[in-house]
């Protein structure tokens, strides 16, 4: 695994699982969080609703993305396939992100910019990982 992409998982993962933290204290009122730094409607049980139905993509997507980090560490090959699938989960949680708030019409730069970015940073790497298990599959054909 390239050092760019382990540090685009890995950072990825860590402020998403921090996201989630910080976000479950505040559902439970242990933490209040100034509104300002709050996405629009917070407090709409639809909108908390929509938000909460990010959470297991959210929590599948870090959780194959640690698995991709792990196993890459090991010198395991399955890194590749649980990466595609942390890249492509990613993607969708930051696309149907974005398209909710177009939809709204709502551009706030603080929510709107990180999930666009959710959206696209994947595709730098989607193409060379199936390259890559391509190869490495062929070669493991050649070996039998």
């Amino acid at each position: 695994m390239s050092r760019a992409l382990f540090l685009s998982i890995g950072i990825t993962d860590f402020l998403f699982m921090t996201y989630r933290l910080v976000a479950g204290l505040a559902l439970f009122g242990i933490l209040n969080l100034p509104p300002d730094l709050m996405y629009g409607d917070y407090t709409n049980p639809r909108v908390v609703a929509w938000n909460w139905s990010f959470f297991q993509l959210d929590l599948i997507f870090s959780i194959f993305g640690y698995l991709a980090i792990s196993a890459s560490r090991q010198g395991d090959p399955v890194w590749r396939p649980y990466a595609l699938i942390s890249l492509g989960l990613t993607m969708t949680a930051g696309g149907m992100a974005v398209v909710y708030w177009a939809i709204l019409g709502e551009f706030d730069p603080a929510w709107f910019i990180p999930n666009f970015i959710l959206l696209v940073w994947p595709l730098f790497f989607i193409g060379n990982l199936i390259s890559e298990s391509r190869k490495h599959a062929t070669e493991a054909v050649g070996q039998t």
